[in-house]
């Protein structure tokens, strides 16, 4: 099999990991080297999917010894096996740089034999790169559940970024569906990951020429819509992974159905895409709004409205929060505004500095009135003319499609004995047990 052969298996192989992100990272050209790495230095393209094909995104192998039910390359699948050797994958790579067809590398791999041989094999490729070829590019690599730390750390010295997917959002989905991995193989990484940047940020401010270890940090990915755990669930996670590993970022991936099994949706599903867009935005509130899960999700509505976004639905089930005076609101209850962002957030703070805000300055600095609009006052008053109740605020959210989806009756479906059920326990607990200790 020819290298064109193998990349063509590969990368087709690797198109399912949505882990990708701008670098994070800046890194010079040294002058006796290629390349060179910028913090926003990496352009984006986008399939006709919608995954991100900007950098060279490819498997080492789709050999694997695990049979995880998800996965288009487990054992049992019969499907054509490739595998590159370190000098095929670090050469293809400066030959597609070269000629500016990438920026960077992303590269995961099945599990070859055992997890130590596979990341040995990964450790080979980048040290090709960086050693003989002087590759100074950005380079995100997965790191191998199971492998040893020694391994991982040896890995984190040559990679920009590292991640460890997950996958799935809870243990008994993991039994499930993924039999051959355990919650210890990969959470270990992560530690491993999270203590080696730590200690590196040390030896950075100690020896100035100290080597850098993940500059740009690690991530994560979790599969939405192969098991029936809850988006309250899968939040509660992304919440304590970000708390107690300090994760740069969680990936979110709608189920493509590309294996028939009883376990699984159907072949002829869709992906949950729009559930997955609620999740993302959900993720951007945890991180830049100052939201926490509880708040967004609860026992009772365990899921998103998929209609409208989170932040709006959060304010239409605490309307006796609003309305919030925009001339007088604290900056953190200003970001819970709807139609209220984080920049336009900054500048009502600035602005009113020098005056009182009224609703047509308001849409000089970026706010959004078609949604704040009726979560707000201005010296006092509301928008003139503006009726607000709960009914017909959700009418002017959503458009006349939504509003059609939105009124539609729910259909009944008849109950199984077969059905999977979810367990007992609130999703904190069950987190808090997944991760082995208090968030």
């Amino acid at each position: 099999m020819n290298v064109y052969e193998k990349l063509t298996i590969l990368t087709d192989s690797a198109k399912y990991d949505v882990s990708c992100s701008s670098s994070g990272v800046d890194r010079k050209n040294t002058g006796s080297g290629m390349g060179s790495a910028a913090s926003f230095g990496i352009c984006h393209s986008f399939a006709a999917d919608g995954r991100c094909i900007s950098l060279l995104k490819v498997l080492f192998t789709n050999s694997c010894i695990f049979d995880c039910k998800y996965c288009v390359n487990r054992k049992s699948n019969d499907t054509k096996r490739a595998m590159f050797t370190p000098e095929e994958l670090a050469d293809l790579t400066m030959n597609f740089y070269r000629r500016n067809f990438i920026e960077g590398l992303f590269l995961s791999s099945g599990i070859a034999r055992n997890p130590d041989y596979t990341a040995e094999l990964l450790i080979n490729t980048l040290t090709l790169l960086r050693g003989r070829y002087q590759f100074n590019g950005y380079i995100h690599v997965k790191a191998i559940p199971g492998a040893d730390p020694a391994l991982i750390s040896r890995l984190g010295l040559l990679a920009d970024r590292m991640s460890v997917n997950i996958e799935l959002p809870s243990q008994e989905s993991l039994k499930l569906l993924a039999p051959d991995k355990s919650k210890e193989s990969i959470l270990r990484p992560m530690q491993v990951i999270r203590e080696g940047i730590r200690e590196n940020c040390t030896d950075i401010v100690k020896y100035q020429h100290a080597p850098k270890f993940v500059p740009a940090g690690q991530s994560t990915q979790m599969i939405v819509g192969a098991t029936p755990d809850s988006d309250y669930k899968i939040l509660t996670l992304t919440e304590a992974l970000y708390k107690k590993y300090s994760l740069k970022r969680v990936f979110y991936s709608a189920y493509t159905p590309v294996v028939e099994h009883s376990l699984l949706p159907a072949l002829e599903s869709k992906p949950p895409l729009l559930r997955e867009h609620r999740l993302y935005q959900a993720d951007w509130l945890l991180r830049f709004y100052g939201f926490s899960a509880s708040e967004l999700l609860d026992e009772r509505t365990p899921n998103f409205n998929p209609m409208i976004d989170p932040k709006c639905n959060w304010a239409l089930n605490h309307m006796e929060r609003f309305p919030m005076e925009i001339n007088k609101a604290p900056y953190e209850q200003l970001l819970r505004i709807p139609g209220v962002g984080v920049r336009s957030a900054k500048r009502i703070v600035q602005a009113r500095k020098t005056g009182v805000l009224d609703f047509s300055a308001l849409k000089k600095l970026g706010v959004v009135l078609k949604r704040a609009q009726y979560f707000i006052t201005c010296g006092g008053r509301s928008l003139e003319g503006l009726k607000v109740n709960q009914n017909m605020i959700l009418r002017s959210l959503l458009s006349d499609r939504e509003m059609k989806m939105y009124s539609t009756e729910p259909r009944v479906e008849q109950l199984s004995l077969f059905d999977v059920v979810e367990p007992v326990g609130t999703p904190r607990e069950e987190v808090i047990k997944w991760l082995g200790g208090a968030i």
